[in-house]
């Protein structure tokens, strides 16, 4: 059965429903489905879709909808869902000439932020016949999601200033020379605790900002090995800390460079190597090493350990927010679930890609791609 049915013939053709099966579909959608044909006529437009409007689907259904008439038309929104070109802001998300077609949509007069999902409609012949288009209404899901990081911000800003305060008293006091023995075990203990609180507060910062869009990166072109060599250089001091071992394996060639945010990028590396190096054995090693990948645009960072492992059902999840495997909740090892899942966005906005191989008890090794060409980095957060 296909989605039309010609009503009649002639230069005024009009598109009909099949026994109303459509209407029925839509009728009682939460979603704003609106479809019409190659000529732009409108064809229907379900109850939701004419509220999210403010119109009535009589004024639109049968009539050509061009962009001069949606130029003057009442109603700005339905104007601005047909011809996005005409919003103030849009997002694409999908590839351009593929179908589906999904765009982000932030509206300002009325403010929506409205997600549009355009689908090809063809005939029993597969033949194009027209287009329909599937309208969600995200504003309140996104003020909620505003109102959760805000609330995230604030908080964890309160908790920087004590957290630092905390942080100098224990480094002063580590200074004096007549604590017992076990006040200078509590002391290691308090000092190792009041970092990892500083890291948390960092990473849920950094998550807030994230998922708002306004993390802020300041891509230049830089030199990777030397940005490597620093950093790890940084991480030694944990790993001798941990009794592990912390290689570079350095590239071939000494002069890869990228267009990257530097301080980003360490935060992701980072958060690879310290997890490398805390989840690992005694006397474990970890390796990290770069290469250029043959006949592509995009070198590979890899990090590899030969820690605790993970288990096959936890790789699956190993990149979502607060996510801990069972070897990682079993170990001594302190996390918040929030550096993986901050390293995998971070990666993808650069334009690369992250996976993790592992083999429980052998150890896991974390490979990430960076493109070596700026075209194939994200216009934006």
């Amino acid at each position: 059965m296909s989605l039309f049915n010609q009503d009649r013939k002639g230069p005024e053709t009009l598109w009909t429903f099949e026994h109303g099966v459509l209407e029925a579909l839509v009728a009682g959608v939460e979603e704003g489905v609106i479809v019409y044909d190659k000529d732009f006529r409108v064809v229907h437009l379900n109850q939701a879709a004419a509220k999210l409007f403010g119109i009535e689907a009589s004024e639109v259904i049968g009539q050509i909808f061009s962009l001069e008439q949606a130029k003057n038309f009442r109603s700005k929104v339905m104007a601005q869902i047909m011809f996005s070109a005409l919003a103030p802001v849009v997002v694409r998300r999908s590839e351009p000439g593929a179908y589906p077609q999904v765009i982000d949509l932030s509206l300002e007069k009325p403010p929506l932020e409205l997600r549009v999902i355009t689908n090809q409609v063809a005939d029993l012949g597969k033949r194009l016949t027209g287009f329909v288009k599937i309208i969600r209404d995200r504003t309140r899901e996104l003020d909620l999601l505003r109102a959760k990081s805000d609330f995230v911000t604030i908080a964890a800003h309160q908790l920087r200033t004590p957290t630092t305060g905390m942080t100098w008293a224990l480094t002063a006091l580590a200074k004096e020379t007549n604590l017992s023995k076990d006040g200078q075990e509590a002391l290691v203990i308090a000092r190792k605790t009041a970092s990892h609180l500083a890291t948390v507060i960092d990473e849920l910062i950094g998550l807030a900002q994230l998922e708002e869009g306004k993390f802020g990166y300041q891509f230049k072109k830089t030199a990777l090995e030397p940005f490597l060599d620093k950093l790890l250089g940084e991480l030694q001091v944990v790993a001798q800390e941990y009794q592990v071992a912390l290689y570079f394996e350095r590239p071939g060639e000494s002069d890869l460079t990228a267009e990257i945010d530097p301080a980003r990028l360490a935060v992701a590396v980072a958060a690879l190597v310290d997890n490398a190096i805390k989840y690992n054995v005694p006397n474990g090693k970890v390796t990290v090493g770069m290469k250029k990948l043959a006949d592509k645009s995009y070198l590979e960072i890899s990090v590899k350990d030969t820690g605790i492992g993970i288990e096959a059902d936890d790789l699956k999840k190993l990149f979502t927010k607060f996510f801990r495997g069972k070897g990682a909740e079993k170990s001594a090892a302190a996390g918040s679930g929030l550096g993986l899942y901050l390293a995998k966005n971070i990666i993808n906005r650069h334009g690369g890609e992250i996976v993790a191989e592992s083999e429980p008890g052998r150890g896991t090794t974390f490979r990430f791609t960076i493109p070596t060409d700026p075209k194939l980095i994200p216009a934006g957060e």
